[in-house]
């Protein structure tokens, strides 16, 4: 037992040392409440006798924060994640450090209980690390660093109801700010700032790398994707004015504009185009005055209606907003602590005795820097604008994580990622932000095996559904990335989800009633989302999801060589297709009920029916035509449209370009990026990540480019044209580029050109008719 407990000691000192230990520790401030809202300044100066080549540091805070290096923002964070996987930035800050005295500065904040619901939090804190031994005197510490809370900020709730209300619908992004600007400490963050009356900080834990012997609430991990994009927008226009007159200078830098004393006056901007990031105000003068900021995606009519979206006759503004009250004092700069999303922004000024006068207004967009790699273009001009705004809604939906929509959410949820990172992988080619959002919803994972429908997040959602897209979007990553080292360790994760439903399934093969939110889609007849179930809480929909997930998970097995459980989840597929089979499928109507009462039809039943051969194939064609020609049948919203597309493609029909009359109807609407639904009447989000499908099909149907072996090893082109005559693509794969250009010849022929990496093998099929596929570039020609 002696040399037991030896080893055991050996092996705890060992693996205490195995990872690097930092000597900062987190500091805060030394009487606030950390968990109420609070903005704060730190502060730490030094001098140097040279300026340096390389200067590393690491950095993060709780909630958040902004970075300076003499007066130069260098960085802001941290990405969001949990408390046991805490992120921290690594910058050189080399290049804005200079011989002599220097400032490192940050702002961090804190929003409390208005805090966004994706941002998790254990209480306000800052914490920064010198890389080596050079840079270790700049780590924080309770001695050289100083801090001091800007009582200039308290937060501006975004009413969801009553008289005053400013949000329709749910918003989970936070607070508004409030900025007086008679307390805010102008030019903190500058080297000539005269902080002697800022406070000693208040050491908080050691620092802790996640994988070290620890008792810390946050465990560090470096940030595993790329910084945000920033770059200056200008491209707002004066749409509407009260009291004032301008011919809009000032919105490109130009002429200022002055508004008078004791003068109420509104200007309307129009930004042209949906946007996300940070707008910045700068002004002078205004002593006494108040600046509000109103945000919104779109104008109301009295009906509370949107209609089109570049008619603005008769429509008002509502919407999340900002108030900045100046104080007098030349060049003043407000910048929101968070992002605001927007196309149109009102500004609503009220002076006093002294005049406002506005510099400027420039938005500074920021978002997850995917660069547009993949190209599209056809005949049909159409498609690409449709194109074009499916990639403006894919970028605005992405950020530190993927967003389900940048206005009201910035959740990430498992339905709307597994298409966002579909469509980031075809068209920018980077699988960073999909690699982590499979491994955030990992981190959710509950006791009883479910993994949270939207995670990071400071609340407790379970989508049941949701859980099995987190097992596709796995299988997703594996069909198109050979990065077996990645995906080997979440394989074990699915079997937990399987056996939780495993732990409903009935004697008829399919699920008895379930708890927690079973959502499929919003169609007006779900409740809530969710399917009709009988008595007994049957209802196909949601079994043949359950069959969807089971196909993917043991395919996945299976590729891994873990044979067992590849054909005991194989076995329970089949079960299921088999007792939705027996039980929801009409002969007569050769339809899918959704229950077993085969009282209701719905078009996602039968499409699941298609998806996982629960049909066989050889009837398939004739169950898509039924699907997409029957009216009766409970419709897909834009959402479920995704997996009507897949199903419209698996069947072997040609008719994915008859069906993108809702984002026809959008574009006709004047949506610049593709809402949340095609139907004015519902119409929440204007910017809804799972509307960016096109961007997908396009190249994946229409093109017909898809992976044909894990790894995305082998690939298979088999082109859906529709109507169109003419195509031309190209997209990244991990191995090259590959580009196609076909053009139809005769009532059923097709020519053209397919470039494919060298390594690249894969076959091409057009009417049944196959040809190979090597590397390099070839001719197609099939008559």
């Amino acid at each position: 037992m002696k040399n037991v407990c030896l080893l055991i000691l050996l092996l705890l000192f060992c693996f205490s040392f195995s990872h690097a230990q930092w000597q900062a520790k987190w500091i805060t401030h030394p009487t606030a409440d950390l968990d109420d809202y609070g903005v704060y300044h730190f502060r730490r100066t030094f001098e140097l006798g040279e300026k340096p080549t390389s200067f590393i540091v690491h950095v993060s805070a709780d909630n958040r924060y902004k970075l300076y290096v003499n007066g130069k923002q260098v960085s802001f964070g941290p990405a969001r994640s949990d408390l046991a996987h805490w992120r921290y930035e690594t910058v050189d800050i080399a290049p804005q450090l200079q011989t002599g005295k220097n400032v490192v500065a940050a702002l961090v904040f804190n929003g409390g209980e208005s805090k966004a619901v994706a941002q998790v939090s254990h209480q306000t804190a800052f914490i920064l690390e010198g890389n080596t031994d050079k840079e270790k005197f700049l780590s924080t510490s309770d001695k050289e660093w100083k801090v001091i809370r800007n009582e200039a900020y308290s937060p501006l709730q975004i009413k969801m109801w009553g008289e005053d209300q400013m949000i329709w619908g749910f918003y989970a992004v936070g607070s508004g700010d409030v900025v007086e600007g008679v307390k805010y400490a102008w030019g903190w963050e500058k080297t000539d700032f005269d902080d002697k009356n800022w406070l000693k900080p208040r050491g908080l834990s050691s620092a802790a790398l996640r994988g070290n012997r620890t008792q810390n609430p946050w465990l560090l991990v470096p940030r595993p994707i790329p910084s945000m994009e920033q770059k200056e927008e200008r491209a707002f226009s004066i749409a509407r004015t009260e009291n004032i007159t301008t011919d809009g200078g000032f919105l490109k830098g130009g002429k200022s504009l002055t508004i008078p004393p004791n003068t109420k006056a509104t200007l309307l901007l129009d930004h042209t185009y949906l946007t996300v990031g940070y707008p910045e105000l700068k002004v002078s003068k205004g002593k006494g005055s108040e600046i509000k900021v109103i945000y919104s995606e779109a104008l109301y009519d009295k009906n509370r209606e949107k209609g089109n979206r570049n008619q603005i006759e008769g429509k008002k503004i509502n919407g999340a907003r900002d108030v900045f009250k100046p104080d007098g004092g030349e060049n003043r700069s407000f910048i929101p602590l968070w992002m605001r999303t927007f196309r149109f922004a009102q500004l609503e000024v009220q002076t006093t005795e002294q005049e406002l006068v506005i510099h400027d207004y420039v938005q500074l967009f920021t978002a997850y820097p995917f660069e547009e790699k993949a190209t599209f273009k056809s005949n049909d001009a159409s498609l690409s604008q449709i194109w074009d705004v499916g990639w403006r809604t894919a970028r605005l939906c992405a950020g530190e994580t993927y967003f389900d929509c940048p206005y009201y959410e910035q959740l990430n949820y498992e339905g709307d990622t597994r298409i966002q990172a579909l469509i980031s992988m075809y068209v920018s080619g980077d699988d960073r932000l999909p690699k982590d959002a499979i491994n955030q919803f990992s981190y959710s994972k509950n006791a009883d095996g479910l993994v949270e429908a939207a995670y990071p997040a400071n609340f407790r959602l379970f989508i049941p559904p949701y859980a099995l897209y987190y097992i596709s979007m796995i299988y997703d990553f594996h069909l198109h990335r050979n990065d077996r080292e990645f995906v080997k360790p979440l394989l074990s994760g699915m079997n937990g989800i399987l056996e939780w439903y495993e732990g409903y399934l009935n004697e008829k093969g399919m699920l008895s009633k379930m708890p927690w939110w079973n959502f499929l889609d919003w169609c007006p007849e779900y409740d809530g989302g969710v399917p009709p179930e009988d008595a007994q809480g049957n209802n196909a929909p949601l079994a043949l999801h359950y069959a969807y997930a089971l196909d993917h998970a043991a395919a996945l097995f299976a590729d891994f060589g873990r044979n067992y459980e590849a054909e005991r989840w194989k076995k329970v597929s089949e079960k299921v297709k088999k007792g939705v089979l027996k039980n929801a499928y009409h002969t007569q109507k050769q339809l899918f009920a959704d229950t077993p009462e085969k009282k209701t039809y719905s078009q996602h039943a039968n499409i699941m029916a298609i998806l996982t051969d629960a049909i066989p194939q050889n009837q398939q064609k004739t169950l898509m035509n039924k699907i997409l020609a029957d009216t009766s049948l409970i419709q897909c919203t834009l959402y479920y449209r995704f997996y009507l597309n897949q199903a419209i493609h698996k069947a072997g029909l040609d008719k994915y370009v008859d069906e993108l009359t809702p984002w026809r109807t959008m574009l006709a609407d004047g949506l610049t990026t593709f809402a949340e639904s095609d139907k004015r009447a519902v119409q929440r989000s204007d910017c809804h990540a799972w509307s960016a499908s096109p961007n997908y099909d396009f190249l994946a149907t229409v093109c017909g480019i898809r992976p044909a072996s894990f790894g995305f090893q082998t690939v298979e082109i088999k082109p859906a044209l529709g109507k169109l005559q003419e195509v031309e693509a190209s997209m990244p794969h991990p191995t090259g580029e590959i580009k196609i250009t076909f053009k139809r010849k005769g009532n059923q022929g097709i020519t053209g050109k397919i470039t494919l990496p060298s390594s690249l093998s894969g076959k091409f099929v057009w009417n049944g008719k196959m040809v190979l596929l090597k590397g390099g570039e070839q001719k197609i020609e099939v008559e």
